[in-house]
């Protein structure tokens, strides 16, 4: 029997790192201080009637003219002084360990606002199943000419269909769109677990709760009030610390899960085989691969 996959989603940005990836090494380069830089961001996005990720990919490629590469290969090179909270850089690992004890398959996903190259670049770029974030499209010379993806708070909803389905090409909108019966569904949404740090997650957040997964808010070591309003408003299950050691909440949180995710797959394939005993004492047959998955209220199909 195959072992459920539980999709682990994480923010990047004061998720898994202190500060926005920007303030690392890119500003320092262009020896503009962050409070100016972001200030110009909600300026010119004021005046512009303008995207926020757009705003700041806009005014990036501007101000580093002159001053600073900013070729692909340069922006993975600045993602390697992006520093984490603790535990983060050794998280990956242990968390694939543990959920192998305990009859899962643990896959990490990236939805961020952030900058796709710089995460890449980053000590834990290679840990993910996919990176889902900003990036530029660069004309011959391997120069930034224009967005080529922008994820902002309300698109990166999407990203969660995208893993969900198992469609991870962005340029594949005809298979995202197309209607997949849940039971054929790659990952259902009761196996995600989206971690994210603020109100730029709650779409994801919410939608994730909403249809059977788990949501964690990340938070400083002292008290967050957001944080707690998020839990008490029921945006999502879990408030802790960004403190991704091991032995720490967030983890003893996560193996909680993937075990209750792994009895929720257990009991729903204990339930389609005792509806297709019953159906075949009837002398009907469902499919075999009814009622997949999704748990145990899935009705049959017509």
């Amino acid at each position: 029997m195959a072992k459920p996959i539980v999709a682990l989603i994480y923010d990047f940005d004061k998720t898994l790192s202190p500060k926005d990836m920007q303030e690392y090494s890119f500003l320092p380069g262009i020896r503009v201080e962050p409070d100016r830089f972001w200030g110009l961001c909600a300026d010119f996005a004021q005046d512009h009637q303008m995207d926020g990720v757009l705003t700041y990919m806009y005014l990036m490629k501007k101000m580093a003219q002159g001053e600073l590469d900013l070729s692909r290969e340069k922006l993975r090179e600045l993602g390697r002084d992006v520093a984490f909270f603790p535990g983060v850089e050794t998280w990956f690992d242990r968390i694939n360990a543990i959920g192998e004890q305990n009859g899962v398959t643990v896959e990490h996903y990236i939805i961020s606002s952030g900058l796709t190259e710089i995460i890449q670049g980053s000590a834990i770029g290679g840990k993910f199943k996919a990176v889902f974030a900003a990036s530029f499209c660069y004309d011959a010379a391997g120069q930034p000419v224009w967005p080529s993806t922008a994820v902002n708070y309300t698109n990166k909803t999407q990203y969660l269909f995208r893993i969900n389905k198992g469609i991870l090409d962005v340029t594949n909108d005809r298979d995202l769109n197309a209607y997949t019966p849940e039971y054929m569904r790659r990952i259902p949404f009761t196996n995600m677990i989206y971690v994210g740090d603020g109100l730029t997650d709650v779409p994801c957040m919410k939608m994730t709760k909403q249809k059977g997964g788990y949501s964690i808010v990340v938070h400083a070591p002292d008290v967050n009030e957001m944080a707690d309003d998020m839990l008490l408003q029921g945006r999502v299950d879990f408030s802790v610390p960004a403190d991704y050691s091991e032995g720490s909440e967030i983890e003893q949180i996560v193996t909680m899960l993937m075990r209750r995710i792994l009895a929720t797959h257990e009991l729903s394939l204990r339930h389609a085989q005792q509806m297709q005993m019953a159906q075949r004492r009837r002398g009907h047959n469902l499919p075999l691969n009814f009622p997949m998955r999704g748990g145990l209220a899935e009705e049959a199909p017509e």
